[in-house]
């Protein structure tokens, strides 16, 4: 199992050595021996890191079964990666586990949530994206004035409520959206358990 670890220049409270004892945790219970690979003082936007490249490139010569993360952004920040990386190990048949979200795709269910997370941030986004360009549409066209948005963002609730069904626990739906810098309501910094609770009731 190849252990991936990254930290940013700006990374605190994710250090390298509290990432490397999440996965050797995870990888004794298994049994399995770890090929660590490291990324120190790049971001998470991009997947053009030279540890990564390193790690998809072994686990495409079948010289590992499977990628560990102790948290998702620390792999990726990007949906559309996330999403291809979600394909990627699919296709060549390596498992991708992010111990942040209880997410192993080496399991049925780890790859049914893996794959409902890719797939809902994916909606979300287009969905985002549509409302913004008709509704700016619509408001130019009757000479309107924009106003504040709504506290509570129609689309993110449906999300919540969608990755609740699915399983998700609230702390691993905060961890989702503060990683796919999802806006709180009120303007909070932060996604936690009990701001996505409170949310995901809005429409229930």
């Amino acid at each position: 199992m190849i252990g991936y670890l990254r930290v940013s220049t700006a990374d605190q409270e994710h250090g390298i050595d509290a990432q490397r004892t999440a996965i050797t945790l995870e990888a004794t219970r298994r049994g399995w021996d770890v090929i660590w690979l490291e990324d120190a003082g790049r971001s998470g936007k991009s997947l053009d890191r030279p540890a990564v490249r390193e790690a998809l490139d072994m686990l495409e010569r079948g010289e590992a079964v499977a990628l560990a993360v102790s948290k998702l952004d620390r792999l990726t920040r990007s949906v559309h990666d996330f999403s291809g990386i979600l394909t990627t190990a699919s296709r060549q048949g390596w498992g991708l586990i992010m111990l942040d979200l209880g997410v192993d795709t080496t399991t049925p269910a780890g790859k049914l949530v893996a794959n409902v997370v890719a797939a809902v941030a994916e909606w979300e986004r287009d969905m985002i994206a549509l409302r913004t360009k008709e509704g700016l549409a619509a408001a130019r066209a009757k000479g309107v004035r924009l106003g504040a948005p709504s506290r509570q963002d129609p689309a993110t609730v449906e999300r919540i409520q969608f990755l609740r069904s699915g399983g998700l626990t609230y702390r691993a739906i905060a961890d989702l959206l503060n990683q796919g810098d999802v806006p709180l309501p009120g303007g909070g910094a932060r996604w936690h358990p009990a701001s996505v609770r409170q949310a995901g009731r809005v429409a229930a």
